[in-house]
């Protein structure tokens, strides 16, 4: 009997709720030169893959979620990198903002791209850390809420392991740690925008999902002080936010995106290979170009839009903030690549209309279709709140701070505040005056957004859904 040569294929497969599998299969031939030259011939196909990682720089943080990121890397996703002949250098980090201090002093550009193993937290630590680099590199000034931002061409990878992971659900469609390598290995590539927030001509911090005054501010100002809780903090906080049913005053100062095709009440979400965020591919560049004449137009305010009133929550998103929970998010029809945010505004109501506005965001009805609620696509926004704008005046300041302080001591007393904090994608804000501007497709990460589920749209096949590891 002649001997038997074989050579195994690993590939993509999709499996159910948006998540991917590694498969392989294994090729038998009796003779050994023509199975060489099939893996030569697959080994050059493979070359040709210009868009697929080669070198990676891994940041792990090993306390974030249920302190299962050493674990989950080493088990599930260095071996699928291993497989795929990526090298990795890993970076395990021991202490708050290691990971952004260590971006500005490797040698990024050596890496194909960055991958993070953690939460939201950890993400928006390497987010910084990367677009701040790349900034310093090109010697932009981010305290300059007007200087046109550089694009950050390396790419980004999120392993979820947080106790929070929306960026990655987001993006993918699910919180799976194998399917976020797969797309890591194939070298999917997701542009995404980001929003960055000054006050008083002082860079404080980069936004991609959700930055929320009000209600989302509460809950992770509370949240923050019952860490010990765990994630369960996060429901007891909302309970407690909820009957507290705090509002506050202020002014919003609006640009409209005049630029987008699509609106907040569209329907239209954003899926893989979305028409809208392709329309939007040019306008970095256009921007940078035109950038004296945009800032000259934005600076005579004649398209600037006010609204001052009594809020229970502000909420900008700059995609739809969708998880398990609320799998439509706060905006189901916002786009991660379109060049704008979402501005939700939620006036004062009674409990019961918050309520009903809350649990629309678990079921299929429009969650804006509410008297109290406004929603509007915008590229730039200012809030200051009322507090600030009194602030000349010595003896409203007494009775605020008294009275602010009444409220602490009997926070489900159903009043006025003198001020939240903004949750900015869950991380505390600690500033009542902020200026927020959108940078369209800022950065890039390894994904390629949610796919269509097959029972809504068949647009892919059999012949489509594999790929070769």
């Amino acid at each position: 009997m002649a001997k038997l040569h074989a050579f195994t294929v690993y590939y993509v497969k999709r499996a159910q709720k948006h998540c991917w599998q590694c498969s392989e299969v294994t090729f038998w031939c009796v003779d050994e030169q023509l199975c060489n030259q099939w893996i030569q011939a697959l080994k050059e196909l493979l070359e040709l893959q210009k868009s697929r990682p080669k070198q990676l720089l891994v940041y792990i943080n090993p306390y974030g979620g249920k302190q299962q990121g050493k674990r989950i890397y080493e088990q599930k996703v260095a071996p699928l990198f291993s497989l795929a002949s990526i090298s990795t250098d890993v970076v395990i980090t021991e202490h708050a903002n290691h990971a952004k201090d260590n971006l500005f002093e490797v040698n990024i550009y050596k890496y194909d791209g960055i991958v993070c193993v953690g939460g939201d937290g950890m993400f928006s630590e390497v987010m910084h850390g990367l677009i701040g680099r790349i900034q310093k590199d090109s010697g932009i000034d981010q305290n300059n809420p007007k200087a046109p931002l550089v694009q950050c061409n390396i790419r980004i990878g999120i392993i979820p392991a947080g106790s929070t992971d929306c960026v990655c659900y987001a993006t993918v469609g699910v919180t799976d740690p194998v399917t976020s390598a797969l797309h890591i290995i194939v070298g999917d590539s997701q542009p995404l925008d980001v929003s960055s927030i000054h006050h008083n001509n002082t860079f404080l911090k980069y936004s991609v999902s959700l930055l929320g005054y009000g209600f989302y501010g509460d809950i992770l100002k509370d949240s923050e002080k019952k860490r010990w809780m765990g994630t369960i903090r996060y429901d007891f906080s909302g309970f407690k936010t909820f009957l507290s049913h705090h509002y506050y005053e202020g002014t919003v100062s609006f640009l409209p995106a005049k630029h987008t095709l699509g609106s907040p009440r569209d329907k239209k979400r954003c899926r893989t290979g979305c028409y809208i965020c392709r329309q939007s591919k040019q306008q970095p560049e256009e921007q940078q170009k035109n950038y004296g004449l945009e800032h000259n137009e934005d600076e005579g305010g004649e398209d600037w839009k006010v609204i001052k009133g009594k809020f229970l929550a502000i909420n900008a998103v700059n995609m739809s903030c969708a998880c398990p929970r609320s799998p439509k998010g706060l905006s189901p029809a916002a786009h991660l690549a379109d060049g704008s945010i979402d501005l939700i505004l939620v006036r004062k109501c009674s409990r019961f209309n918050f309520l009903r506005y809350l649990v629309r965001h678990t079921n299929q009805d429009d969650q804006f279709d509410f008297t109290f609620v406004e929603v509007y696509r915008i590229k730039k926004f200012q809030f200051t709140s009322k507090h600030l704008e009194d602030s000349d005046s010595g003896v409203k300041d007494v009775g605020k701070k008294r009275f602010g302080q009444f409220c602490r001591d009997h926070p489900a007393c159903c009043c006025n505040l003198s001020n939240s904090i903004w949750n900015c994608d869950g991380e505390t804000l600690d500033s009542s005056a902020i200026e927020v501007r959108v940078h369209c497709q800022l950065m890039k990460l390894f994904a390629r957004g949610i796919e269509e589920n097959s029972n809504d749209e068949a647009i892919y096949n059999q012949s489509t859904v594999e790929q070769l590891l």
